[in-house]
């Protein structure tokens, strides 16, 4: 009698199995797909330096906040929105950017704040690394700017009179001229819904997170003193490669 049960319980289990190996093959691909999760290669790059590197201009309190509590919280937020609205698609962090009036306001944000510290961390060096800009980047400011003096200028300008939070650029506009600009809260030239339209060559954050542990109230120190920190080599290379 335990035999015959457990010969009924396995033809049973193995009647389902077919059954249900059978129903799932006849769910159309497309709905399998738009349940799938899609492959989400958002991570953050390892900081180029040590958290106290850029001492004495950002502080190593305010870096370690900075990488591994802000700019780690745009990755998750990021990668938990893509889950929902990439339906499975791979879709790359540029391309998202370039059509975020497709998505909604926290894939947008977040993948706003994921490229822009990405490149943040990127376009800083310890103070002393880089005397200045050089080679093409260097004629491009000075023929668009006039000097390096009103370069600095101007984006200090930009940086210190966008209003709450946000971004100063310097980019690459449509016509591959060198703009200077600034964007609200985690936006950048990227997006499709930005008022300024091009690509990053340079971006400063002006959130107060990124500077208020050490400067409080005082951006305009914390700006003035973030050019003796910049990467020019990167700015350089990003120039070169997209001009």
């Amino acid at each position: 009698m335990k035999k015959n049960s457990t010969r009924r319980t396995f033809l049973k289990q193995g009647i389902q199995g077919t059954i249900a190996v059978g129903a799932l093959s006849a769910i159309p691909s497309s709905i399998l797909q738009a349940h799938s999760l899609p492959a989400l290669p958002f991570t953050q790059a390892p900081l180029p330096y040590s958290f106290q590197a850029l001492e004495p201009i950002i502080d190593a309190m305010t870096m370690e906040i900075h990488y591994t509590k802000h700019a780690a919280a745009y990755v998750k937020n990021l990668n938990d929105a893509a889950s929902i609205e990439f339906k499975g698609q791979e879709i790359s962090l540029e391309d998202a950017l370039k059509n975020s009036s497709a998505y909604s306001t926290k894939l947008r944000n977040n993948a706003g704040g994921h490229y822009n510290h990405e490149l943040f961390w990127k376009s800083m060096v310890a103070p002393g690394g880089n005397s200045g800009p050089t080679g093409q980047l260097k004629d491009a400011i000075t023929t668009t700017f006039n000097s390096f003096e009103n370069f600095k200028t101007k984006l200090s300008e930009s940086a210190m009179t966008r209003f709450g939070s946000g971004w100063a650029w310097l980019y690459l506009d449509e016509k591959k001229t060198l703009q200077i600009g600034s964007t609200p809260n985690q936006d950048n030239p990227l997006m499709d819904v930005s008022t300024i339209k091009g690509l990053p060559i340079l971006g400063i954050d002006v959130w107060e997170h990124a500077y208020y542990l050490k400067y409080q109230n005082r951006r305009a120190e914390y700006v003035s003193n973030w050019f003796n920190l910049i990467n020019w080599q990167i700015a350089e290379e990003r120039f070169l490669k997209n001009k």
